[in-house]
């Protein structure tokens, strides 16, 4: 199975960039992982939803271009359906026997993901109601595509 991560924005701390190493090398085992990050804008202090929503528009049209035809997009939004890890593992292991072979995991940036990402994403997901910083999202969400990976092996890991 391949999984793709499109992101909005780049990793500055190097502590995430260790963490988002890790977890990427121990997917290795289970997945061929692709990370993709696409160019965020700057948002004026102050801007109006007018401005924001333009915002929105490109870097999704920049998601967009980055996501293959056929491929199933999970897309990562504060409204989507929350899971539990088994729940997303078996989500995973269900779309794998389905015969969906590339899965994409889509984060936006500072504004979230502009109606055309979430119409053609094929999930939207939901880690809290709560927000997260984008660097910090990729870093969990690896953790959770892995321990998911666990899972569906049987390994131990995820208690």
């Amino acid at each position: 199975m391949k999984i793709t991560l499109v992101t909005v924005g780049k990793i500055k701390e190097r502590f995430f960039e260790d963490a988002i190493a890790e977890y990427s090398k121990r997917l290795g085992r289970y997945c061929k992982l692709e990370i993709i990050q696409v160019a965020d804008e700057k948002t004026p202090d102050g801007a109006s939803e007018n401005v924001e929503r333009q915002i929105r528009e490109k870097e999704g049209q920049r998601i967009l271009a980055q996501i293959k035809d056929g491929a199933y997009v999970l897309a990562l939004a504060i409204e989507g359906k929350m899971l539990s890890s088994e729940e997303l593992a078996g989500k995973i292991q269900k779309l794998g026997v389905e015969g969906k072979g590339h899965l994409v995991f889509v984060i936006g940036g500072s504004l979230g993901l502009s109606k055309e990402v979430m119409d053609r994403a094929d999930y939207a997901l939901s880690f809290s109601k709560m927000t997260f910083p984008h660097q910090l999202m990729r870093v969990i969400l690896l953790e959770q595509i892995y321990r998911g990976f666990k899972i569906i092996a049987g390994e131990p890991y995820h208690k």
